[in-house]
């Protein structure tokens, strides 16, 4: 156990990237427990970690974001949020955030809305009187729903991999993300007579947010069609997921034109590389996740945590505790993969119901996506907008507190959470 700990960390600490970081920690394991023999069993472990039909909609709900991204479709929906919310003070801000709410329905990918938002919103709000790392500090606390209201890849692993339902992963994801939202909203509010945030008009009238709407309306529908289909049991999030990639070409190649064959090709590439990675992920922690298995540790860990207390309260605190510290540090696609194993039955050892257990390790790992040292959506605010990571941390700090707290009462709160699934019958 202590190999295969030093080799984990030694490679991380070297920089390796944490696909392979994972397989080679695995197959030492593997081959301190058996020798060479055993390494006959990576490949099928692999395979076994990749073959869940479910994963099939990850690419294709990438797919279709980046369709609706790279066709103009997005920026209808952020022009439908500033008529909304932007005569308010601080309105771009908010707008940022509403636009995250209906952006997150697109893609489920925090780092595509950082991505999209920090080439528009971004230099829009600097240009209107916004600081900049304030500008990217609101873009990174919206990412983060994405990933949370559904389509989510991270419910889709977690779901596959621990055998909850996604349909009731989705559901639950729906009121955390928009309390997030309303969160980062109050916080812009509090902050805008301190920061003076500019005003950005009058408030608009009733035809000019209907004409918003009318441009937005095709963008809007995808979201509201792909989850009413899995809702209902009309279709898996597999055919949902295909289903709003073949939606998203016919609204934004044929009906907008908003993209030629090479952006279509470039679009499949990028689909293809962000899945590969995703994938290599998910199989090279497959050989790591059964040594663990093998070796009783997730049993082990959950007996240790319940020797600290067998207040279940106690326990949801320190699993959130661990996973936002892990979150500094780690890929969250691999620590979901790494820890959900373990941590499901020491939630399901304290009563907590799966589908709860699932979105609070969820929004967890999300959180993590703004915080450094290795918070995905920092660096990609920072390697395209040029401002200093520090610099967004700074200002990032009172949305962070805020998303917290949201984390917080998701946790402890299991009425809440399980509203939606609950009245869906999940």
């Amino acid at each position: 156990m202590l190999l295969v700990a030093i080799t984990f960390f030694g490679l991380l600490a070297l920089g390796m990237p944490v696909g392979f970081v994972l397989g080679i920690a695995g197959m030492v394991g593997i081959m301190d427990m058996g020798g060479g023999r055993f390494l006959a069993m990576a490949p099928d472990r692999m395979f076994s970690g990749l073959d869940l039909f479910p994963f099939l909609a990850m690419p294709f709900f990438i797919l279709a974001g980046e369709i609706m991204n790279r066709s103009g479709i997005t920026q209808n929906l952020v022009k439908f949020a500033d008529a909304l919310v932007g005569w308010l003070r601080g309105g771009m801000a908010h707008s940022n955030m509403v636009a995250s709410v209906m952006f997150a329905g697109l893609t489920g990918s925090a780092t595509a809305d950082t991505a999209a938002f920090s080439n528009t919103l971004v230099p829009a709000m600097v240009k209107q009187g916004y600081s900049k790392p304030f500008a990217c500090a609101v873009t990174a606390a919206g990412s983060i729903i994405g990933p949370t209201i559904p389509p989510s890849t991270l419910a889709v692993i977690y779901g596959s991999l621990m055998g909850v339902s996604i349909a009731g992963l989705f559901a639950a994801g729906i009121l955390p993300g928009l309390l997030i939202c309303l969160m980062c909203m109050a916080v812009i509010a509090a902050l805008g007579k301190k920061l003076n945030l500019p005003i950005s008009r009058d408030r608009p009238s009733l035809m000019v947010i209907f004409k918003a709407f009318r441009q937005s309306i095709f963008a809007l529908i995808l979201p509201v069609f792909v989850l009413g289909s899995i809702l209902a049991g009309i279709a898996t999030p597999t055919e949902a997921a295909s289903i709003a990639v073949a939606y998203a070409l016919v609204i934004g190649g044929i009906m907008n034109r908003g993209f030629s064959r090479k952006d279509l090709y470039d679009m499949l590439v990028r689909t293809t590389r962000i899945t590969g990675v995703i994938f290599l992920i998910i199989a090279s922690a497959s050989i790591l996740g059964w040594w663990l298995t093998f070796n009783q540790i997730p049993q082990a860990l959950a007996q240790a945590v319940l020797s600290v207390s067998d207040n279940p309260n106690v326990i949801i605190g320190l699993i959130v505790l661990l996973l936002l510290f892990i979150g500094l540090f780690m890929d969250i696609n691999a620590t979901l993969i790494i820890l959900a194993p373990v941590l499901a039955p020491l939630t399901l050892s304290i009563g907590m119901e799966p589908v709860h257990a699932g979105i609070m390790i969820i929004l967890a790992l999300n959180i993590s996506l703004m915080t450094p040292p290795v918070g995905a959506c920092l660096f990609v605010l920072a390697s395209i907008t040029k401002e200093k990571i520090e610099n967004i941390a700074k200002a990032l700090w009172p949305f962070l507190l805020a998303e917290v707290a949201i984390l917080i009462l998701v946790a402890f709160w299991e009425d809440l959470t399980l509203f939606l699934p609950r009245l869906l019958g999940f």
